[in-house]
């Protein structure tokens, strides 16, 4: 069985997008209807932009999108999932894929989703740290037991988990953590504490936007950030979309699932290879690829 699996902000590169550009009508038509939806070229800046460029808030997340769900257009009828899941912002691009979302709108989606986890941001100082090397088991309790906001985020793969929350808090976290034994415990470059309880007023800024959307029946399951597990419910499938931005990414989990309900292949559609090295430490017997284009 394939899944399909799509990755989430920090996959960006100068340049993306270009090739599929210039190789695929469809994906010209798309891109030139993402700069009409989008008022602005982001074209211009996947294209020709410099790195620091693309880490604009409101450019990051839609480039990543369109990166990947135009890959998967331009497979066509080689593009045959049998499940399907995605990494942070990388869900938005599954439910594209597998047909939950229109194009349009899960673009509009996102450029929302952008602008509000930025505004977000701005109200407090919050941050986010990788730890390495300890039990996830270890990681929440040290967390839970810090004063503050500070939650387990991003559950990448054994031994690898990122946590999210006030700055203050997540430094009191590094400490302890280190303290306990993690080989590293690291403050990373972002603009805020993402998958955490800082999200809640983008959390209600793109609920509204997610409840006016239409979500149709997919053509198979999406293992979601929130529950790990199969939705194959419209209903379901934007509940746990609203969900996602102050809940953890459960990756380890879902990449488990997925293997458990008869994932043979991974295959990564989008920038970057991230996903196929963390597929790779939480099930090492499984093949992990990047999707290949097809011959135009």
């Amino acid at each position: 069985m394939n899944a399909y699996i799509f990755p989430g902000q920090g996959a960006q590169f100068p340049g993306m997008g270009l090739d599929l550009y210039e190789g695929y009508p469809v994906a010209q038509e798309l891109f030139e209807q993402a700069n009409d939806i989008l008022g602005f070229s982001i074209t211009d800046v996947m294209f020709q932009g410099s790195a620091e460029d693309l880490k604009e808030t409101k450019v990051t997340q839609p480039a990543i999108f369109l990166h990947s769900v135009i890959l998967s257009k331009v497979l066509g009828d080689a593009f045959k999932p049998d499940m399907v899941a995605g990494h942070s912002l990388g869900e938005f691009s599954a439910l594209v894929a597998n047909g939950a979302l229109q194009f349009e709108d899960g673009l509009r989606l996102v450029s929302e989703r952008a602008l509000a986890m930025q505004k977000a941001c701005e109200i407090s100082p919050s941050t986010m740290a990788a730890v390495l090397g300890l039990e996830d088991g270890v990681v929440e309790r040290i967390c839970a037991s810090i004063d503050g906001v500070v939650v387990p985020a991003n559950y990448n793969c054994p031994g690898q988990l990122v946590i999210s929350g006030e700055t203050t808090a997540v430094e009191a976290a590094c400490a302890a953590l280190k303290d306990a034994g993690a080989r590293r415990a690291l403050l990373l470059p972002v603009g805020g504490a993402f998958h955490s309880p800082m999200m809640e007023p983008a959390r209600e800024r793109l609920a509204l936007a997610i409840e006016n959307t239409t979500f149709a029946q997919p053509v198979c399951p999406i293992y979601q950030n929130v529950s790990a597990s199969a939705v194959n419910n419209a209903a379901e499938i934007q509940k746990n979309l609203i969900a996602q931005l102050t809940s953890p990414v459960r990756w380890t989990q879902s990449v488990q699932q997925m293997v458990k309900d008869g994932a043979t292949n991974f295959i990564e559609v989008g920038p970057g290879k991230v996903l196929q090295g963390l597929v790779k430490k939480i099930e090492p017997e499984m093949d992990a690829v990047s999707v290949e284009l097809p011959a135009d």
